[in-house]
């Protein structure tokens, strides 16, 4: 059978662009790609990359404060939110047009407009017109979900934070994931009252529980007011905002609320089941090792296989996908050991297991170091940074490593490399420490301070 393309890509984020454009450019293939809204997908458009640059925008507030104890002369007016809105909107426009041009680049072919499968060979455009290819991408990410409950359109979510006319005077996040802990941060250091109601024990479920606990207490020293084990049982609107009843007893107006309550994949009106496509109880496409779902022409990357969601994830993904289909080499795609950062402040950088999972495996040992950092301590700051290795106690090997202070990110992904290859505690020991600094506390720790 002939068909129209080799592959069509359905989703214009990071992943779906990848492996559309390493396909047609790399690998010689016909490709085209639908996307429906943005270019970029979550990523860049309403996810890091926007987040990001509030999350620089955010810190300048401690900045200023520790230039005064430092001895400059520094004046503070605020956040001009519609200069940062206009600046950042013209980047996320760049970086859109950069995807456009990449894929066209390419060889590419493009869509702009939904797409949804008609066969296990079929993509019907919204105009009703129909494409074949031999293979199909799904790369259709994910969307933040509304709890469900009476006036929760009330609330905002995480997409539209960024549209914000102007910064609230008070905000509600509902959530303890790293979204919702990430926004509390951000909007907290942007000047705005930021309340949040979690209603797990701690924030951060899943992470290392001593990393997370000093996020915790950093996050409600630094002005978040932070609620665990409490949730919303009610919600009006209210003359100033949205009257919020909960479940610790309190009832408040917000300004705003935010819900930060998870994700979804987006795989309503698809198609899928319709072709046999195994989802998940969430919604997720079930795939392989080698993202191929239970169709064997429909593959899958990204969040919309509920996977591991992170973008660098979702782009390694598709990079696995062209070896496999288009170069003969059968890739799998490695899960293990993958790196990432929370952008709490401080920031979180975690890669490998947390010390409970750890010690779930059998016996580990455990080095930690937690110690405020010269800057901020010249500048009078009670801040505090936390150093953690997990070892694992029969092969010396790091099981994990988990840093909480400013910076974590960049340096997760340093000591990321050590732990992917398997370096024991000994050889960070061997390594010569870079002093003054907060991470060579990595490589000083010579004694466990505990053995499970």
């Amino acid at each position: 059978m002939d068909f129209d393309y080799d592959l069509f890509v359905i989703g214009g984020g990071s992943g779906g662009v990848r492996a559309a454009r390493v396909a047609a450019g790399g690998a010689g293939a016909k490709v085209a790609l639908a996307e429906e809204s943005r270019y970029g997908g979550t990523c860049v458009i309403r996810g890091c990359v926007p987040k990001k640059l509030m999350v620089f925008a955010s810190e300048f507030a401690p900045m200023v404060e520790d230039g005064r104890a430092y001895g400059w002369d520094i004046r503070e007016n605020g956040l001009d939110w519609g200069q940062f809105r206009g600046k950042l909107e013209a980047e996320l426009d760049r970086l859109e047009g950069v995807y456009r041009k990449l894929l066209a680049g390419s060889g590419v072919e493009t869509f702009d407009q939904r797409a949804r499968l008609a066969d296990p060979h079929t993509v019907e455009l919204a105009d009703g017109t129909r494409k074949t290819a031999r293979h199909i991408l799904l790369a259709t990410g994910g969307r933040p979900l509304r709890p469900e409950m009476e006036n929760a359109a009330l609330g905002i979510t995480s997409d539209d934070i960024f549209h914000l006319d102007r910064l609230p005077r008070s905000i509600l996040i509902v959530g303890g994931g790293y979204i919702a802990c990430e926004f509390a941060c951000i909007l907290n250091g942007m000047g705005v009252e930021v309340t949040q109601y979690y209603r797990g024990a701690q924030i951060l479920r899943g992470f290392d529980d001593e990393a997370r606990g000093l996020i915790s207490e950093e996050m409600r020293q630094n002005g978040v007011d932070l609620h665990i084990g409490t949730n919303i049982i009610g919600m009006e609107e209210a003359d100033g905002g949205v009257r919020v009843k909960a479940t610790n007893g309190t009832e408040r107006v917000f300004e705003k609320v935010m819900f930060a309550t998870g994700r979804v994949p987006n795989t309503d009106d698809l198609g899928l089941s319709g072709l046999g496509v195994d989802l998940g109880r969430r919604g997720e496409v079930l795939v392989d090792a080698y993202s191929q779902s239970s169709v064997p022409s429909i593959y899958a990357i990204g969040d919309v296989t509920d996977r591991l969601n992170l973008t660098p994830v979702a782009i390694r993904e598709g990079m696995a996908f062209v070896e496999t289909v288009f170069r003969g080499n059968p890739t799998p795609v490695d899960h293990d050991r993958v790196a990432t950062a929370i952008f709490t402040q401080p920031e979180m950088g975690t890669v490998g297991l947390s010390e409970e999972a750890a010690a779930e495996q059998g016996p580990i040992e455990v080095y930690c170091t937690s110690f405020r950092p010269m800057r901020t301590a010249f500048a009078g700051r009670p801040d505090r940074v936390l150093m953690k290795l997990v070892v694992c106690a029969d092969t010396r090997r790091v099981l994990g490593c988990h840093i909480v202070a400013p910076g974590a990110g960049e340096m997760i992904q340093l000591a990321a490399v050590a732990v992917k290859l398997g370096a024991t505690k000994e050889q960070f020991d061997q390594t010569v420490a870079v002093h003054p600094t907060v991470s060579e506390e990595l490589v000083t720790m010579r004694d466990p301070v505990r053995k499970v």
